[in-house]
């Protein structure tokens, strides 16, 4: 008899024998979307996928294949899940500038803006269209960042009041360091269709407050920040782990560059913002391509 292991909040639970796991099914335990294994199968599935398992027919051919693939973003292989591709944004200008609108007003009083943000960063993530991965949603809470938030403000207004630079100085590092940990938090929490990719970010503090601290400098030069941008999303994007699929950026920077130019400009007459934000955010998309391991 088969043994079935399913995926609850990013979870595995199992094994359970088969008829036990056909009793989790007539529970509603184990639903048409919940992520299961067996062995013989390659990786992951929906359990609606598998030929007669929702229905009450036969169970896939058993053959000895080991433990369940690890859950997260390499244990799913449902259709695309393995294969390349770009990815691409896709959002209504009007849906864009009022919840634009609604963030930049909450945010004048300070206190909402850790919730504004979650809010804003659900919706954004619902846009993003990944192949292989659908239905892409924001898991993360706002109570998660409160803590940081009012921290760096105490803190701000603190250094503020003795007005040592030094202590200014080093408020700069300590906010590289809360965007750092907020890049870890916020990878960590994209799911699809409801389950957690099990992602995360495993680039250095070090590195990251350095690529930072470079990009600052390469303003000076007035074009090479957009060269310094490029590398640093391609080291950021290399520090994304638990995914079978290389995570790549194809732009550069002369295309960051005119782009930026181009979008400055639009954007000082106000109107276009929506058309220049969802352009910009389209390029980034179609330059950021999944290929498998090794391929390049």
């Amino acid at each position: 008899m088969a043994s079935w292991f399913y995926a609850s909040e990013g979870k595995q639970q199992g094994p359970y024998p088969e008829g036990q796991f056909r009793d989790l099914i007539a529970q509603g335990v184990v639903r048409s979307d919940t992520l299961v294994w067996s062995e013989g199968m390659a990786g992951w599935q929906k359990a609606a996928e598998i030929p007669g398992l929702m229905t009450g027919g036969g169970a896939p051919p058993i053959i000895p294949a080991g433990g369940p693939p690890m859950m997260g973003g390499g244990g799913y292989t449902g259709t695309g899940s393995t294969a390349g591709g770009s990815l691409s944004v896709d959002f209504g200008i009007l849906d864009f500038t009022w919840r634009t609108l609604v963030m930049l007003i909450g945010s004048c009083f300070i206190i909402p803006i850790p919730w504004l943000f979650v809010w804003y960063t659900q919706w954004i993530v619902s846009c993003v269209r990944v192949p292989g991965r659908p239905n892409l949603s924001f898991t993360g809470s706002a109570m998660a960042i409160v803590p940081w938030f009012f921290g760096f403000i105490v803190v701000a207004i603190v250094v503020g009041y003795t007005g040592i630079q030094i202590l200014s100085t080093a408020l700069y590092i300590v906010q590289i360091v809360l965007y750092w940990m907020l890049l870890k938090w916020m990878i960590a929490n994209i799911a699809s269709n409801g389950q957690p990719l099990g992602l995360s970010f495993t680039g250095s503090v070090l590195g990251y407050i350095g690529w930072n601290l470079l990009f600052a400098v390469s303003i000076i030069t007035i074009i090479g920040w957009a060269w310094v941008a490029a590398a640093q999303l391609r080291w950021t994007y290399r520090n994304i782990q638990g995914t079978r699929r290389e995570i790549i950026f194809r732009g550069s920077g002369l295309g960051i560059l005119w782009r930026g130019i181009v979008a400055a400009i639009l954007c000082g007459f106000i109107i276009p913002i929506p058309w220049v934000y969802r352009w910009i955010m389209n390029w980034f998309a179609s330059q950021t391509e999944l290929a498998p391991h090794g391929s390049l």
